[in-house]
């Protein structure tokens, strides 16, 4: 026999035996469902997000809630905005609590999950999303703008995913948050962008280190959002974005939130250790 025949018979075979092969996959993927309920819909779990007074991640709280999910909105300095976001959840009859908490601060990111802990018995979900966005030329970026950057963004993120290694619930999600601004590159940005691009090798390797456990790992990584940490920069800021975008618009928050919702889905389940961005096509 020929090795095209052999080929061939091989290739027969296994379409033969692919239906069979499917129904068995099948009942594994629900026995592994029954057994790991999974993350959404969210009754009976918890999620925590940090930097959700606002933004993406208030929009990603928001939306944890409405899908089930007790949750805890962490602040860094703004309580009323943190508040607001926690009536708007208990209005709509979710569950939810504040936390102020520096996630540059070890000690304090620990104290954040405890509490989370506490109040809901564990956590299921860590939504990673605290950060601080200074840009200029590196011949001018100051000691101490470079120097928080980093102590929020990457030593920050650290803490977050050192606890959210350590807590999270068999089963479970964690997302970061990157930027689209490590595809594009643009001046004045290479501090920024080397921090955001330090997600996307943190969830790569986190989602090795917690094999076995069906926890899966990403980033999210958003393109020009209409956010306030995209408006500090004034309206000079956001020229140009809209037309440059194959959808012809700014991001808005709830557009990240429902990626972060998909990776946390029972529909997301089989994404792991991978950086999504979300730009409307902005390459």
């Amino acid at each position: 026999m020929s090795d095209t025949d052999n080929s061939r018979r091989i290739f027969l075979a296994l379409a033969a035996a692919a239906p069979a092969a499917l129904a068995l996959s099948g009942t594994a993927s629900a026995q592994t469902s029954a057994a790991n309920p999974g993350t959404v819909p969210g009754a009976g779990r918890a999620a925590l997000v940090t930097g959700s007074s606002r933004g993406i991640g208030a929009a990603t709280a928001r939306l944890l809630a409405h899908v089930g999910y007790a949750v805890t909105v962490n602040y860094l300095t703004n309580r009323g905005l943190a508040d607001q976001v926690v009536a708007d959840i208990k209005a709509a009859g979710g569950r939810a609590m504040a936390r102020q908490a520096d996630v540059a601060d070890p000690a304090a990111v620990k104290a954040l999950f405890d509490a989370h802990d506490e109040a809901y018995g564990g956590v299921d979900v860590v939504v990673n999303n605290a950060g601080i966005m200074n840009v200029g030329p590196f011949a001018q970026m100051t000691d101490d703008a470079f120097n928080r950057m980093i102590a929020t963004n990457m030593t920050g993120s650290f803490n977050v995913l050192r606890e959210a290694a350590r807590r999270t619930r068999d089963g479970g999600r964690i997302v970061s948050l990157s930027s689209s601004i490590i595809l594009q590159k643009p001046a004045y940005t290479g501090a920024y962008a080397a921090t955001k691009a330090a997600q996307e090798i943190y969830s790569s390797v986190l989602a090795k280190e917690l094999a076995g456990r069906n926890i899966s790992v990403n980033a999210v990584s958003p393109g020009a959002v209409d956010t306030q940490l995209l408006r500090q920069h004034g309206e000079e800021a956001l020229r140009g974005i809209p037309e440059a975008t194959p959808l012809q618009r700014l991001g808005q928050p709830q557009d990240i939130a429902n990626v972060i919702a998909l990776l946390c889905s029972h529909d997301g389940a089989w994404i792991n250790g991978q950086n999504i961005f979300a730009n409307g096509g902005l390459g």
